[in-house]
């Protein structure tokens, strides 16, 4: 059976494209081009390190399940899966809430608050790395007996809940806005303004936030508007960079401490603590709203409809490779993804407009075999309709990329 992720996608992405509509109509658009791709590749890129990773979580937790449940409760009764819905959540905030109040977390958490903007692609920009820690946090519910399938579904409906309160053209929802997490209050969480800084962490409720005093009702967009990333902004389309930055930020810091004590000090502590021989080797700026300016790579038109052509292939190419994983030979799995995820950081150079972009572009034309070999050694597919399908798209790519090189009108996306 295929993952189930491959249903949910192009539903999230209907949703996105009619939000998009919905902006241009009322002339209140939330999207940019460069922004917007860049969520796609964060996210396709994070569903292709699940291919191997996902069942991390999934197994500790069935372990915990077996050798530590203290009761046996069965999902036939209705109150079990209240009570793992419910448990997720709790569980959800805290894996949540350490992801913005420690170092290490943060270093993985960061990814998602890197978009400037706010809208359904925000949604699906998630980290590749998560996998690392979120694990420590869900094992408890095993240990009340909450079977694994509640477990499974639960941070299912959890995932597809928060989709749509990544939006701004919902407003106030009143007392829902209070008790449920709503885009009113997500958008506070996604806010570098002061009073937004690590606030509103439920999932589905409100009620850990209100019960741990981490709650804060959104302002009026005339008094005090939201500014969306994160200090020290990312200024990269490039997915490697979007996930590793701040891990490499910590090594830097990790080798200046001149103590153990230090170092294992700045893993835990608060984003933004540095050791002492840090701050005096290497001083950063401190944060200034003020100054705050929108990263927006500037593209010409055809370079613009390349990319957006690149990311439609790759969204297709990708989502057949994560929903048949499961039938590839490990092997073959490894090289699907290492194409992908290659493919992805191409990308990236290109919504940058980044120096000798073209010519990596160029390379990666001519990797377009890779793919098809994939779909007919490993899969089965006709390999006559591959060579069409490959070479019908390589040729309109390479018309795109020709012009993308000519002198335009510069649009600023």
């Amino acid at each position: 059976m295929p993952n189930p992720i491959v249903y949910a996608v192009p539903f999230f992405l209907v949703l996105l494209l009619l939000e998009l509509l919905f902006g241009w109509v009322r002339r209140q658009q939330t999207f940019s081009l460069s922004d917007t791709l860049s969520s796609l590749s964060l996210g396709l890129s994070g569903q292709v390190m699940n291919v191997f990773v996902k069942a991390i979580n999934i197994g500790v937790y069935v372990l915990a399940y077996q050798y530590l449940s203290l009761f046996e409760l069965s999902a036939q009764h209705w109150w079990v899966w209240v009570i793992g819905l419910v448990g997720y959540d709790f569980c959800y905030y805290w894996t949540h809430r350490m992801g913005h109040e420690t170092n290490l977390m943060w270093a993985s958490h960061v990814v998602h608050h890197s978009s400037e903007e706010y809208n359904y692609a925000t949604a699906l920009r998630q980290s590749s790395t998560g996998f690392l820690t979120t694990w420590l946090f869900f094992w408890p519910l095993a240990v009340i007996g909450v079977p694994p399938t509640v477990f499974v579904i639960s941070g299912a409906v959890s995932l597809a809940y928060q989709f749509w309160i990544h939006t701004r053209h919902i407003g106030s929802l009143g007392w829902f806005d209070r008790w449920f997490a709503s885009p009113s209050n997500h958008r506070v969480h996604h806010g570098q303004n002061a009073y937004c800084v690590d606030r509103n962490y439920g999932a589905i409720l409100m009620l850990w936030d209100h019960l741990f005093k981490t709650f804060a009702a959104e302002r009026p967009g005339n008094q005090e508007p939201i500014i969306y990333g994160i200090h020290g902004q990312l200024n990269s389309c490039d997915p490697l960079k979007a996930n590793l930055h701040k891990y490499a930020d910590l090594l830097a810091d990790f080798r200046l401490a001149t103590t153990w004590k230090e170092r294992l000090q700045l893993l835990v502590s608060p984003p933004g603590w540095r050791p002492a021989a840090a701050h005096a080797l290497d001083p950063k700026p401190a944060h200034d709203l003020s100054r705050f300016r929108l990263y927006r790579p500037t593209l010409n038109r055809a370079t613009a409809v390349y990319c957006l052509a690149q990311v439609m292939l790759l969204f297709v190419l990708g989502l057949l490779f994560i929903g048949f994983a499961f039938e590839l030979p490990l092997l073959w799995r490894v090289l699907g993804a290492a194409w992908l995820l290659v493919s992805l950081w191409v990308l990236g150079r290109s919504l940058e407009n980044h120096p000798g972009q073209r010519r990596a572009q160029w390379v990666w034309l001519s990797s377009l075999p890779v793919p098809m070999a994939l779909g007919h050694f490993a899969l089965g597919l006709p390999l006559d309709q591959l060579l069409m399908i490959t070479g019908i798209t390589a040729a309109l790519l390479a018309l795109l990329l020709m012009r993308s090189g000519r002198p335009t009108v510069a649009l600023g996306v």
